[in-house]
């Protein structure tokens, strides 16, 4: 009796060399990106130990207390503007963030993508864990922790553009919102992570919260340095002559050229020459012909057309994100009583509902052609959930939805939109305008991540009613932005205009 190949065997082989190294690289730069934003995350939970109520702590007998409100926090975190001076330490590292975003997509498209992740993921190791060990070396100047906050905020900025420009190498153009939709949970992955890391030791050695991550990023970019391959076109062809330098998959230089809407890469530069002449194969399909294109300037970016819509868009969706980032696990603890390890795990919930709301964009937007129009959506809704955010904080089902609705347009226009606007037809081709695209936009709306913190830490004070407030309105007038946008796909769907690209 003939035996049948097993199932797992069979499985496997459906998958070509090429499918598997998209997968591989899908998955470690979904990693990358998970131990940039994991490192991010400790100083919102820690912010809840620095600075407690310490009349509910039980006082050491071996301790001299001189301050019976203020013994057990950290100076100088210890006086009645300590959510001022946390809102400094946040907008340090954002400040830094959002100046360094506009020149580190400049530089991710001269420098070798491998080693510039590496350096940023070693450097932001470092740096984090010099934050931790402010614990350790008894330091109490604000100085040294808003420079590192600042060091780390210049470095992290290495991330977001090169990791996206590594993806647009590898994926293509079919089910884009959906693929970079799953792609781009690795935020909340690495939100919560970081919280559940930083949680386990923000009671006992706050220090070891930002230590560990820091080590964990540190050998990411370790591994990114060994493994990380940022484009098709190195790769040589191999025994079953799957030539990844062109995507095109060869049987003994026989079968003719096949490339598909799914896979054929989002950065195609003009200038590569397809092998396939009027229905010739080339059986030399280790040469390509390559001009070298020159890097978009920065305002030719901004001339694409949605790249201003979207960014100032983006800055208000990232200032209402990142209020949640930096302020929830404090709200939490500071309205429910909560302890600081419980606050950040409840915390972790909105960033689960991130990573729902971040595939139903993009499968929406896949479905119905419309980018603006399905974040706009997203934003009219999330406006009044957040004010029951507000009214039910602690509800696992509002923090969720929540959670969905304020980071699902945030991630679409990060991940999907980014790729369309630095594809663009536009661009005549030219590949290596993605870096700078991305970089604008994240940078444009790192802007509102650095407003967002410092006015909750100026306005809550006030009352948390204010905050919620004020996180209403940006959500609006994100909306407002992406009208004109919005009532061009309206007017496409309607057959009143040009059909969408792709």
């Amino acid at each position: 009796m003939k035996s049948s190949l097993a199932p797992g065997i069979r499985l496997i082989t459906n998958f070509s060399r090429d499918s598997w190294y998209r997968g591989f690289i899908l998955i470690l730069t979904f990693l990358f990106y998970t131990a940039y934003h994991l490192s991010r995350k400790p100083i919102s939970i820690v912010k809840s130990e620095l600075h407690r109520n310490c009349s509910n702590v039980i006082q050491p007998k071996d301790i001299n207390i001189t301050n019976n409100v203020t013994w057990c926090d950290w100076p100088p975190f210890d006086q009645d503007n300590y959510q001022t001076l946390f809102g400094v330490l946040d907008n340090c590292f954002l400040v830094a963030y959002a100046i360094g975003m506009f020149f580190s997509g400049i530089f991710g498209e001269r420098l070798p993508l491998r080693y510039y992740l590496s350096f940023g993921m070693l450097m932001s190791g470092l740096f984090t864990c010099l934050f931790g060990l402010g614990f350790y070396w008894n330091i109490h100047s604000l100085g040294y922790y808003a420079f590192v906050q600042v060091m780390n905020g210049l470095v992290q900025t290495t991330g977001w553009p090169a990791v996206v420009a590594c993806v647009g190498n590898w994926f293509g153009k079919g089910k884009r919102g959906f693929i970079m939709g799953v792609w781009n949970s690795h935020t909340s992955v690495g939100n919560i992570l970081g919280s559940l890391i930083a949680g386990v030791f923000v009671s006992t050695a706050w220090g070891l919260s930002f230590i560990v991550p820091g080590i964990i990023i540190a050998c990411t970019g370790v591994l990114c340095f060994f493994f990380l391959v940022e484009t098709t076109h190195p790769f040589p062809c191999f025994h079953e002559k799957v030539c990844l330098s062109c995507l095109f998959v060869c049987q003994s230089g026989q079968e003719r050229s096949q490339e598909v809407g799914e896979t054929a890469p989002l950065l195609r530069d003009s200038s590569i020459v397809d092998p396939s002449i009027n229905g010739a194969v080339s059986t030399e399909p280790d040469v390509i012909v390559e001009e070298h294109s020159e890097a978009i300037s920065f305002l030719g970016a901004l001339r694409i057309p949605g790249v201003v819509e979207f960014s100032l868009c983006l800055l208000f969706a990232k200032l209402v994100s990142y209020t949640f980032l930096y302020w929830l696990p404090l709200y939490i603890s500071n309205v429910a009583h909560f302890e600081a390890k419980e606050a950040g795990d409840m915390s972790t919930l909105f960033d689960v509902g991130g990573i729902l709301g971040g595939i139903l964009a993009g499968l929406v937007s896949d479905y119905t052609g419309g980018r603006a129009s399905t974040c706009c959506v997203m934003l009219v809704v999330a406006a009044p959930m957040v004010t029951l955010t507000y009214t039910f904080s602690f509800c696992v089902g509002m923090l969720l939805l929540c959670g969905a609705l304020v980071n699902g347009p945030y991630a679409l226009i990060t991940t999907a939109v980014s790729a369309d606007l630095g594809t663009h037809e536009s661009l005549k081709g030219n590949a290596r305008a993605l870096s700078t695209v991305t970089a604008i936009i994240d940078g444009t709306g790192s802007i509102g991540a650095a407003l967002g913190p410092l006015l909750a830490g100026v306005i809550s004070p006030t009352g948390w009613n204010n905050v919620f407030y004020m996180l209403i309105s940006a959500d609006i007038l994100a909306c407002l932005f992406l009208s004109r946008l919005v009532y061009k796909e309206a007017q496409r769907w309607c057959g009143c205009g040009p059909r969408a690209r792709g």
